[in-house]
């Protein structure tokens, strides 16, 4: 049997595909309908639904929105439009004892046990990401090692940037906010084995 994973602040699905690729059953929270997510989805308040329902998975995955961290927003001086949501979603994973991870922007008071970019992956966009993780990560983080080539967002349709992530069912902007799966299929399997030691 598949281990049950909960992914809040879900999105489209890009953080979901890479769990559902490393061998999980991936359930997604959002308070927005997501029509295009590709898993059991559940409209709602993803801290209230781990809090009531965080027991029932294996481990818990989130992405707490970024744009209060991101760079562009204080550059833009927008900070207090968005919310910071760190701290209560760390708080609310810790208190379901579960193995989970927290995946945001450089910038965000996040952990980076794994700091990972596109072009690890073969991928061609950079998209840096941090994760943090309460378990203890198995495998060397590949290196970076960009190109002049990787893909320019400012010279880029839309749609580019959901095929550069390889997340072809998504929107045009779901593709602007999306992970691509390869960073979370690359922690989704270690994660795996993590679970297989706990049941040892």
């Amino acid at each position: 049997m598949r281990p049950r994973l909960l992914d809040l602040f879900c999105c489209e699905g890009g953080c979901s595909e890479g769990y559902f690729r490393a061998g999980f059953d991936v359930t997604g929270v959002d308070i927005e309908p997501q029509p295009r997510y590709q898993f059991e989805f559940v409209q709602g308040d993803a801290l209230e639904y781990v809090a009531a329902h965080g027991h029932e998975f294996d481990a818990i995955a989130a992405s707490p929105p970024c744009q209060y961290y991101a760079a562009v927003t204080a550059w833009r001086g927008r900070q207090e439009d968005h919310p910071d949501l760190v701290g209560a979603t760390r708080d609310a994973l810790n208190a379901t004892g579960l193995p989970y991870v927290i995946e945001n922007v450089p910038e965000a008071p996040v952990r980076p046990d794994f700091l990972l970019c596109g072009s690890m992956f073969g991928l061609p966009i950079r998209r840096h990401r941090v994760f943090e993780v309460n378990w203890q990560p198995a495998y060397l983080v590949p290196s970076c090692h960009h190109k002049r080539t990787d893909l320019a967002f400012e010279h880029k349709s839309e749609r580019a940037y959901a095929d550069a992530l390889g997340c072809d069912w998504m929107s045009a902007r779901g593709g602007r906010q999306a992970i691509p799966p390869a960073y979370t299929e690359f922690i989704g399997r270690q994660l795996i084995e993590q679970l297989g030691e706990r049941a040892a």
